[in-house]
């Protein structure tokens, strides 16, 4: 089983969305987890990986949600625009 960490940042992002995006933004996370407890990787969750440790899983056509995997770990990070979550990877 997977543990998960939500930073400030990620607690921070999700709420300032609107609900209909923050409801997604749940959704996508638990499909994630989901998969990542042995089930069947979801068709359309954008699932990506980026830069080290950084992954990232789209929901909609501008956001996208930062998060690191290490082992048993998921550490989500932020929910931002393409540009945000690069310029957080290249922090």
């Amino acid at each position: 089983m997977i543990r998960v960490r939500f930073l400030r940042a990620f607690n921070e992002s999700i709420d300032a969305l609107q609900s209909k995006d923050a409801v997604k933004a749940r959704g996508s996370i638990e499909r994630l987890l989901t998969y990542f407890d042995g089930g069947t990787r979801p068709l359309g969750l954008g699932l990506r990986k980026l830069k080290g440790n950084y992954w990232e899983v789209r929901i909609g056509l501008d956001r996208r949600v930062l998060f690191t995997l290490e082992s048993d770990l998921a550490t989500f990070l932020l929910i931002g625009s393409h540009d945000e979550i690069r310029r957080r990877i290249h922090a």
